[in-house]
């Protein structure tokens, strides 16, 4: 360049840099997550917090309205409006949007006659014009192209979520993508189209359903209604009710919109590795001319009266039986809830809470919790139990409110609220390494209207309560007649309506087609982010103690945090006397210590440990400050050694275990985990494999609990990650933990071994509910290669791996047939497995036969298409060039690469294959070993309401019944 050029250069340079604007932001001092707040000129608020472990952030955008806003007649519209901003805009979703606008303003102008209609064969002709005009319309309509769009940025954990005050969209992104993001997203929030609706419609129909069948979403309801009894925190629910779902109005959902989904209403929420200066000029790029609602409000309530005597609820239904209790308080930006969320963990924190160590541990109950269920007007706090055997539910009331009136009176150790603040500002810094926490943060912040500042100091104003402080909070709000009480019964729900599956015609799902907008953003050039693979010679030491146990070990250089690990290469299925024990040791102590004060020491000490076998292994896990590690193993070491068993305990340990088994078969989804297990490895697998409670009682309990004093003599591996040296933790193994100088061989049993299935059968086993637990399960024997994984994963995330996938479109976007769908291929994790493939649905009892039949099209012909093919092959490159293993998870990359019989990061692997790798292969690829292939479907559902007669023309029926799948 020549000196005329280079002075040219230094004036536009200066000109820019004098134009350029000058962006002011907030920050706290003392803040651990470093938070910058701005506030661009239309009032949208920007949060953004570094955190550079990974090339990748999380870019949450929070709508300051959820339920709460809802109209009393027409509940559910934010949730409708969250499904629809997935739809597109008039630049993306759309090959014309002109031609398509007609027939969308003709569905909008019917559906408002439809909702008004009461007559059924009115309202059956009404429908069936609608849906014809949609197929008008969907000739246009290119769906998923938001999927497409964050596919092709590489995005993961597409998603977004409603609550009674906040509608959330959530995208993490690598940080090479921050500026497409940002133009997708932009055009999203102003220019949002409503179309695909009536589809879209059954999948909140189906989410409705899954609602129905969940006691808890039925207590809940129940609580907020005694708690604000003419406020919509305690009248509506966010989903709707059925009688709105089925009759919604395009307008008034334009109309929230509108109302809403304004700058002055939103957050942008940013955690991650990410440059702040250019990151908020991006975003004032796209979002600055969003125009403002200079006349932003809310629906506002009258006041709830004070709860001034004590109310009861109870609601029925399948699951098991418990008790809730709550209280109202303020909303979450009132100074209250800091001693409230100090109160909570004082009384449950899984080790040291007054209801873990007077009820738990001593199994008066079967379990108790306390938490805080913060909301913007109001909070709860809640208490909760469930009963043991036979236990009734005013008997684990009584006790719940026992433990609330020991802090009034100040009936709890002096060491309890210290303890309480140490493990509160421990977990709070481990959390800060996951962006999806702090993003939370923010959006919470910013939801509930708190001062950044006080959210910054919360912990240090939490440090400063006195015992005292906790007994005056508690004696003026936890009495004995300001709370209302929920108790969930067994029994049958009259008030279920069944919502009836309407005539759909399947729209197109129109892959041909692509807009400019997709095509712009696929194909923008950004910088690509160097991938990163793990060298285990490099990242981590593989060594001997200097007791010659096999050392696996990372230097932690970040923080006092440790994680320290004996891993046991055995499991359930070759000892599951360990499982037994293992569950056993948390409710005794040892010869010289009470289970209490040992949960108590180790919560002083802010670590923690456990004793968790899964069918292959068993691994004692000890983790917390760094600088108590000493203490902490030796503790440790002293439980498992010198656990002291008792007949009384054994027999109310047992009597757990039976009420645990007994509530299992209450439970739609337990129910579904024991049929799954059933179905793929026979009766001998790892859900039904137990010991019978007639053999348990008949045990010798010390006999049993003595196996975990042996396993020092067992061999075994140690995996530390933390600050300490090799040469500083060889010297405190040395000294805390004794072994045997020749150490034995660990047991072998018999293997849980997944069948192979030689032709087509179904099994099913009965569930009462309004949808059904469907999968369909292949196992040809097939044992895939390493060098298979890059095929095989880009075969999953273009048919069945998320919702730009061939499943997601035709399952749910062209058909509306559910509202969770998805299939997989599963290579083995360990050498010696085999393959298999599943295909998984939830959907309508009477939706099951059109399930299985575009299933089974879909599978058996590929939709072809090569742009959504480059798409999937776009977004797995860029996750992979964004992927970062760090920390403790480099230890347990390495046992899993062991596990499967390599020394490398496969990852990178899968890196170098996947440009040659084309839709033909995978294409190949599924008809080699999945086309064709005998399946065994699986399904849980009420045969009542289902077509058996159509299934019985698929393949032979097995009916199992609820004892043969449980085993008990």
């Amino acid at each position: 360049m020549n000196l005329k050029h280079v002075l040219m250069a230094a004036i536009l340079m200066g000109s820019l840099n004098a134009t350029a604007k000058d962006y002011h932001y907030t920050t706290i001092p003392g803040d651990a997550m470093k938070t910058r707040i701005y506030t661009l000129d239309n009032g949208l608020k920007v949060y953004m917090s570094v955190n550079k472990e990974k090339p990748r952030l999380q870019a949450n955008i929070a709508v300051k309205t959820g339920s709460r806003n809802d109209p009393a007649e027409t509940t559910g519209l934010a949730h409708y409006l969250e499904h629809l901003m997935f739809k597109g805009t008039q630049k993306f979703g759309t090959t014309d949007y002109a031609k398509e606008k007609p027939y969308l303003d003709e569905i909008t102008k019917r559906y408002e006659t439809y909702r008004k209609l009461t007559d059924p064969a009115q309202r059956k002709q009404a429908y069936h014009e609608i849906d014809s005009i949609s197929q008008l319309a969907a000739k246009y309509n290119i769906p998923n192209e938001y999927d497409k769009l964050m596919a092709s940025i590489g995005s993961q954990g597409t998603n977004a979520y409603t609550s009674n005050d906040v509608t959330c969209y959530v995208e993490n992104i690598p940080n090479n993508e921050i500026e497409n993001w940002a133009k997708v997203q932009s055009d999203r929030f102003q220019n949002m189209v409503i179309r695909g609706f009536h589809t879209e419609l059954e999948a909140v129909y189906e989410e409705k359903n899954i609602s129905m069948a969940s006691d808890d979403d039925k207590e809940y309801a129940a609580l907020w209604k005694l708690l604000t009894p003419t406020h919509p925190y305690g009248t509506q629910t966010t989903i709707g009710e059925q009688e709105h779902l089925k009759n919604p109005s395009i307008i008034n959902i334009q109309n929230y919109f509108h109302r809403y989904y304004a700058p002055n209403n939103v957050a942008i929420c940013m955690a991650g590795d990410f440059d702040p200066d250019q990151t908020i000029a991006i975003i004032d790029k796209y979002f600055g001319s969003w125009k403002k609602n200079n006349n932003l409000s809310r629906p506002e309530f009258d006041i709830q009266p004070d709860i001034t005597a004590v109310k009861d609820s109870s609601v029925v239904g399948k699951e098991a039986e418990n008790v809730m209790l709550a209280r109202k308080f303020k909303g979450m930006n009132d100074k209250e809830n800091d001693v409230l969320d100090v109160v909570s963990e004082m009384l449950s924190n899984g080790n040291a809470g007054l209801m873990d160590v007077d009820l738990e541990q001593q199994m008066k109950l079967a379990s108790s919790g306390a938490f805080v269920y913060g909301l913007h007007d109001y909070s709860a706090f809640i208490v909760a139990g469930t009963p043991n055997k036979e236990q009734k539910l005013e008997e684990v009331r009584s006790l719940l409110l026992q433990e609330m009136d020991k802090l009034r009176k100040g009936e709890f150790d002096d060491n309890l609220l210290p303890s309480v603040i140490a493990n509160k500002k421990l977990n709070f810094y481990k959390s800060l390494d996951d962006n999806d926490t702090r993003a939370s943060i923010m959006v919470d912040a910013f939801v509930n209207d708190q001062k950044w500042a006080d959210v910054a100091t919360q912990l240090e104003r939490q440090s400063k309560l006195t015992k005292q402080d906790i007994m005056n909070f508690a004696d003026k709000y936890l009495r004995a007649d300001n709370f209302v009480c929920v108790y969930k019964r067994m029994g049958e729900d009259t008030t279920l309506k069944k919502i009836e599956k309407p005539a759909i015609t399947p729209i197109p799902a129109n892959r041909e087609y692509e807009s400019a907008f997709v095509k712009e953003i696929k194909n923008a050039q950004v910088p690509e982010i160097q991938p990163e693979f793990l060298d285990f010679k490099k990242d981590l030491t593989v060594s001997k103690t200097s007791k010659k146990l096999p050392l696996v070990y990372k230097q932690n250089t970040q923080d006092d945090l440790f994680d320290l690990v004996f891993r046991y290469e055995f499991g359930d299925e070759d000892d599951i006397r360990y499982s037994y024990a293992a569950q056993y040791l948390d409710y005794i102590g040892t010869d010289k210590k009470s289970v209490s004060a040992i949960k108590q020491a180790f919560y002083k000490l802010a670590c923690n440990y456990s004793v968790a076998q899964s069918a292959k292994t068993l691994q004692i896990s000890l983790n917390g400050l760094n600088e108590n590690l000493p203490a902490a193993l030796n503790l440790l070491e002293e439980v498992l050694q010198h656990a002291k068993a008792d007949k009384t305990s054994w027999n109310q340990f047992v009597d757990l275990i039976e009420k645990t088994q007994q509530d299992a078969k209450a439970n739609q989804k337990t129910n579904f985990r024991y049929l799954w297990d059933y179905s793929t490895y026979g009766p001998y697998n790892p859900t039904r494999h137990a010991i019978k409670t007639a053999d348990l009682r008949k045990m010798d309990p010390q006999e049993l609990i003595n196996l975990l004093g042996g396993l020092n003599k067992m061999e075994h591996t140690v995996a530390y990650y933390g600050p300490y040296s090799e040469k500083q933790l060889n010297a405190i193994l040395a000294k805390e933990h004794k072994t045997a100088k020749k150490l034995a061989a660990v047991p072998e049993g018999k293997e849980y071994v997944k069948e192979e299935i030689k032709q087509n059968e179904i099994y099913i086993a009965p569930y009462e509910a309004k949808n059904i637990y469907l999968r369909s399960y292949q196992n040809t024997g097939k044992k895939s290669d390493v060098k298979d994984g890059a095929l095989i994963a880009l075969f999953n995330e273009y048919y069945g791996g998320g919702m730009n996938s061939v499943v997601f479109q035709e399952l749910r976007e062209t058909r509306g047939l559910a509202y969770n769908a998805g299939a997989y291929y599963y290579s083995p994790v360990r050498k010696d497995e085999k393959d298999y493939f599943m295909r998984h649905i939830i959907s309508q009892n009477d939706k099951m036969m059109d399930c299985i039949s575009v299933f089974d099209d879909i599978t058996n012909n590929l939709p072809q298409n090569e742009a959504s093919f480059n798409l999937a092959k776009q977004s797995l490159k860029k996750s992979l060039q964004s992927r970062r293993v760090t920390k403790a998870s480099v230890i347990n990359a390495y046992f899993n690469a062991k596990l499967r019989g390599i020394d490398y990061d496969v990852n990178k692997l899968y890196y170098e294959q996947l440009p040659s790798l084309t839709l033909q292969d995978i294409t190949n690829f599924e008809k080699q070993n999945i086309v064709g292939k005998p399946y065994r479907m699986v399904i849980l559902g009420d045969e009542k309401n289902l077509d058996m007669k159509s299934l019985e023309k698929i393949a032979p029926i097995k009916r199992l019944s609820q004892e043969e799948i449980f085993g008990y």
